[in-house]
């Protein structure tokens, strides 16, 4: 297990993580991504100047983390619209990149509702094209400031719920800079709370089999000074038996309407225990991961990725003729694998739901509805 107990300086804090921005070179427009495949060994970037492009970067996890999905979605709409690709073609396969994310189809909606609005009132493609630019950068600006409030109802519900600070939380996955247009979803909150002097330790699951929270979570805890800790997924039942974990912190791909929670594969066996142990289980997503018009959690579409991200484990290095490189297989060839991206959380295992419109607790169908009825964001359509 590794820790780190470093602590920022009063004042201090690192710049940003540059995780998405739109650029415009003489040769064009272009979406620039931080390649999360590279972390924690380098900070690359990753030039898409198409949509097909993009959708590789999205299936590869090159980007990845619902919010900025729905981010990313946006802005690939409106790099087809301005670079004069068809609209409707770009939406479709951006919004089938990976179907469990509720977030990137509803940016897809939104740019390409915006660019279709601007066309049925006469604009010119190049004017609609500017629309749909407008939207993606509305909705990464909301996506920033909705984690703000993320962090803030978050940390407030930490505080009743665990009076006294000193926080022990365990994270799954990664929900940092890394997968929002601010600071995160579940991470900011951890990071609001080392920020007020009350977090005592960050336990980061390593979360097989792609490891985003060893190579990412951790990555950015160490970038914020923050005291963490690395497990195995599978040590996670010993440390609730020993009473080191206060609450659980994680995010959603898709929240479904009656409360049950999308997330990467393992959150349930988190939530298993934090039931038997009798400890929070909070989500931490934006309104815009509430998808109420999927019943619940069987309707979720779950993604099975391949099967050798189990059998084989790679290297973040890459070859000169840029194929991954370093994969050295852990079981026999030709051994099936199970690999489910997601699993499903159900209500009843879930404390509360932190939204940046506030808090839902008890977790119900109707307690969804009334907050997604006044949030001033249109949900999924």
């Amino acid at each position: 297990m590794a820790d780190q107990d470093a602590q920022s300086p009063v004042g201090s804090e690192p710049a940003a993580l540059p995780v998405l921005r739109w650029d415009e070179p003489p040769d064009g427009p272009v979406l620039v991504l931080l390649d999360q495949t590279r972390l924690p060994a380098e900070e690359a970037e990753l030039v898409c100047t198409d949509v097909p492009a993009l959708v590789e970067a999205i299936r590869t996890l090159a980007v990845r983390g619902a919010p900025l999905l729905g981010i990313a979605g946006a802005y690939g709409v409106a790099l087809a619209a301005v670079r004069g690709y068809d609209v409707a073609e770009a939406a479709g396969l951006l919004e089938q990149a990976r179907p469990t994310a509720v977030n990137l189809g509803y940016g897809v909606r939104r740019a390409a509702g915006a660019y279709w609005a601007a066309v049925d009132k006469g604009a010119a493609p190049e004017q609609a094209a500017a629309v749909a630019l407008d939207e993606a950068r509305a909705l990464h600006r909301e996506d920033a400031v909705a984690s703000g409030h993320m962090a803030r109802f978050g940390l407030a519900l930490l505080d009743e719920l665990l009076p006294g600070g000193g926080h022990r939380l365990l994270t799954h996955c990664n929900t940092g800079a890394l997968v929002s247009g601010g600071e995160g979803t579940a991470f900011a909150v951890a990071l609001a709370a080392h920020r007020a002097g009350r977090l005592r330790r960050l336990w980061v699951d390593e979360t097989r089999p792609l490891l985003q929270g060893a190579r990412l979570t951790a990555y950015e805890a160490a970038r914020n000074g923050m005291p963490y800790s690395l497990l195995t997924d599978n040590a996670a039942g010993s440390l609730f038996a020993a009473g080191e974990v206060d609450a659980v912190l994680i995010g959603a791909d898709r929240i479904a309407a009656d409360g049950s929670v999308a997330n990467k594969v393992g959150s349930y066996p988190l939530a298993v225990l934090a039931k038997y142990h009798h400890v929070p289980f909070i989500v931490v997503a934006p309104v815009t991961t509430v998808d109420l018009h999927t019943a619940d959690g069987a309707s979720i579409t779950v993604e099975q990725r391949p099967g050798r991200e189990v059998t084989e484990l790679t290297s973040p290095q890459w070859g000169a003729d840029g194929r991954e490189a370093g994969a050295v297989p852990v079981a026999p060839v030709g051994t099936p694998a199970y690999n489910p991206a997601f699993d499903i959380t159900p209500p009843e295992l879930v404390t509360a739901i932190v939204t940046e419109e506030g808090v839902i607790s008890p977790v119900t169908g109707v307690g969804l509805a009334e907050l997604c009825a006044r949030s001033s964001q249109v949900t999924i359509s």
